[in-house]
């Protein structure tokens, strides 16, 4: 069977699928060229290679495991994220071009020239927290989360990219390990769960049945940690502190009144113009203009 033949059958098979269809073509290309490890111009120029049969078996078994939902990423076991090649396995949230938003919001607020101390709850992948290394070389930051597993991926990615030095990695609840260092930070970011518990069955097959559900759901509205974590964020910060959070659909309003009391408290859109990330500082208590 020929590159060009493979990639025609396992799309057909993917788009029998109606949760599959919409890319299978692109899939089907993708699972080819991990499966071969070649490029895409490795392909577009030799389409009538033949693939020999250990390789068309390897194939098949990438294709099944697509077929029942598996993510792309956790069959390829990467992700680009900030223009960073990530690794990623079902410890680990799949890194979202949403959450890109979040780290430029972030490097807008923060000095290059300087040192400055960061904080990234929930780590997973380390994706936020090497994207923001990488871009402020004279950043310190400190990176957590409750799995170990995560945690183990996150280091890999940071050594990968040259930044482990940089970072520290903890496993923790939000910011109890941080706390307990008598650390304070410059600023505090997080991608945390923020999806109800009630929006389980709307949810792709893929997202619902393979990634790690304590880094999706957070209680029945989705904002169980954002109610336990702004106010860590609050005893943590510095004065004049960034807190930046990204945050789901329908959820300004309640992030705006959790945020009562800090300042600069603003939202800004995702591509879809839907409000994603919410930025708010800790006010400081010796500002003549209070």
């Amino acid at each position: 069977m020929t590159f060009r033949q493979a990639i025609t059958n396992a799309a057909a098979e993917l788009a029998a699928n109606p949760h599959l269809s919409e890319h299978a073509h692109r899939d089907a290309e993708l699972l080819l060229l991990h499966t071969l490890q070649i490029s895409r111009v490795t392909l577009i120029a030799y389409p009538d290679r033949d693939l020999s049969p250990a390789q068309d078996a390897l194939y098949q078994i990438a294709i099944r495991r697509r077929i029942q939902f598996e993510p792309i990423q956790y069959i390829t076991g990467e992700q680009e994220f900030y223009g960073l090649r990530l690794h990623v396995t079902p410890a680990v949230l799949i890194p979202r071009p949403e959450t890109e938003h979040l780290v430029e919001a972030v490097l807008k607020l923060l000095p290059t020239d300087r040192g400055v101390k960061l904080v990234d709850i929930g780590t997973g992948s380390g994706a936020i927290a090497i994207a923001l290394a990488v871009h402020l070389p004279l950043a310190t930051i400190t990176a957590v989360d409750l799995s170990l597993d995560a945690l183990a991926i996150a280091e890999q990615n940071a050594r990968e990219h040259n930044v482990a030095n940089r970072i520290q990695f903890l496993p923790s609840d939000l910011l109890a390990a941080v706390e307990s260092h008598g650390k304070t930070f410059d600023a505090i970011v997080s991608n945390p769960p923020y999806i109800p518990t009630s929006d389980s069955l709307t949810l792709h097959p893929q997202v619902r049945e393979h990634e790690p559900a304590a880094a999706l759901f957070a209680g029945e509205t989705g904002l169980d940690l954002y109610r336990r974590l702004i106010p860590e964020a609050l005893g943590a910060l510095k004065p004049n502190g960034i807190l930046a959070l990204e945050i789901g659909h329908g959820q300004q309003q309640s992030l705006t009144r959790l945020l009562a009391g800090w300042n600069d408290v603003t939202f800004l859109n995702d591509l879809q113009q839907i409000p994603r990330v919410a930025l708010a500082r800790k006010p400081n208590p010796f500002d003549p203009n209070r």
